[in-house]
């Protein structure tokens, strides 16, 4: 079977379909993978064939003598941002849907645009997200942060978010439907029809950290975490293996794809805080280019991108931004967290962590990078270093979740999931 999967937006946003496709794969359907050229080497490192997505959100930067796009300070200059990079997507969804395609897995970020490929093409597809985005009177919407606003409240704000979302996607579709071909219709209609035949939607993620909401309607399925594919024989950098046995295990800092552009800040913040709670550190640059102050100081290592499967069980616990990879792949390792959530979904995800008992009381990134002087930020850094490497309970917490992790089986339920919805012999239809 001809399977594409379509994702959008940041490596956590890439990556947990690398490991879901490998499986496909290994189960004899031939699997595309079309997102943004930045991650062309991580797909094809999971034997996945590759299409590009345009919209990159690491696309190089104005250089010297260029002059940069303004950053965006209101809501509406956010909304108008937002809604150009879908337009744009939009375009190249079109174009990565080949005649051909059997089947179509659609990540949270791409599946308001894939419904439309899915109907030009007259084929099925699923709806593989990473967060819970139904509404529902179990917590607000998870961009809105962690704070619940009651049942209804909560309920009321998750179907306020979606018509949010459908405002921002109506150029794309109008744009989309028209050069595929079909008659119009808007976000809003096309997601009412795609409720009302209960699309089936999994998501990857543990019920550990989010029961399945019982006010959800069918077909919305909470089946395990996706991890990202890991190549076999994959090694830690030898520069890494030598620190790591060079003393007791570090504490890992690093920010994921957050914060761009303030890593020597940071850098300098989290060194002060490491020696103030007398641990050893990794600094993971990241997008932010997080690197320490002295890069021949004997107690901190910078590194680039590796694995987290791989680095965390040998950490004594990490310090990061809670996007819902890094959380999920701290809990994997049995590590407490230092929670330090920047935006979107982090605080939700940095609050379900805190009360499984697996992490510190969350800091705010803005009270590390605005409301508090250095040396307050770097005080409360500290303390929240000491307590998440000393506190035992928050280790066995830790450990336990890991047990749990272990016995899911999130791309399981993904091979199950597309034999049920291609049971019926595929249709054949090519765009217009």
């Amino acid at each position: 079977m001809q399977i594409l999967i379509t994702a959008a937006g940041s490596h956590g946003d890439i990556a947990p379909y690398t490991g879901v496709g490998a499986r496909l794969r290994a189960a004899g359907h031939h699997v595309t993978l079309a997102t943004h050229d930045t991650f062309a080497p991580l797909v094809r490192a999971a034997g996945l064939d590759f299409r590009s997505l345009p919209a990159d959100p690491r696309a190089p930067r104005p250089t010297a003598g260029q002059t940069p796009d303004p950053a965006p300070t209101t809501q509406r200059a956010l909304m108008r941002r937002a809604a150009a990079f879908i337009r744009q997507l939009g375009a190249g969804m079109a174009e990565a849907a080949a005649p051909g395609t059997d089947l179509l897995l659609l990540s949270t970020t791409t599946a308001p645009l894939g419904w439309h490929l899915a109907e030009a093409l007259d084929v099925p597809s699923l709806g593989l997200a990473l967060q819970p985005t139904a509404p529902t009177g179990d917590f607000a919407p998870v961009v809105n942060g962690s704070r619940s606003l009651g049942r209804w409240g909560n309920r009321t704000a998750g179907r306020l978010t979606l018509r949010v979302i459908d405002r921002l996607h109506a150029d794309a579709a109008r744009d989309l439907r028209t050069r595929l071909g079909l008659p119009p219709a808007t976000p809003r209609t096309v997601r009412r029809r795609v409720e009302a035949a209960n699309w089936p939607v999994l998501h990857g993620f543990s019920e550990l950290l989010v029961p399945r909401p019982r006010d959800w309607r069918p077909g919305l399925d909470v089946v395990g975490t996706w991890w990202p594919h890991l190549p076999p024989g994959r090694e830690l950098p030898s520069p890494l293996e030598d620190f790591l046995a060079a003393g007791p295990p570090p504490v890992y800092v690093g920010f994921g794809s957050m914060a761009a552009g303030e890593g020597e800040r940071l850098g300098a913040l989290a060194v002060r805080a490491l020696r103030r709670a007398k641990v050893r550190g990794i600094l993971q640059a990241g997008w932010a280019g997080l690197t320490a102050p002295d890069a021949t100081a004997p107690d901190i290592l910078t590194i680039g991108e590796v694995p987290h499967a791989l680095l965390f069980p040998r950490v004594a616990a990490a310090v990061h931004h809670c996007g819902a990879g890094t959380t999920a792949a701290a809990l994997r390792a049995g590590i407490p967290t230092v929670p330090v959530p920047v935006t979107a979904d982090q605080p939700f995800w940095a609050a379900r962590l805190h009360a499984l008992g697996a992490a510190t009381p969350p800091i705010p990134f803005t009270a590390l990078a605005r409301t508090l002087s250095a040396d307050d930020a770097v005080t409360r850094l500290a303390a929240a270093l000491t307590q998440a490497t000393t506190t035992p309970a928050l280790r066995t917490r830790a450990q336990h979740a890991a047990h749990r992790l272990a016995t899911e089986d999130g791309a399981a339920a993904v091979l199950q999931a597309v034999a049920d919805v291609t049971k019926q012999p595929p249709r054949t239809a090519t765009l217009p």
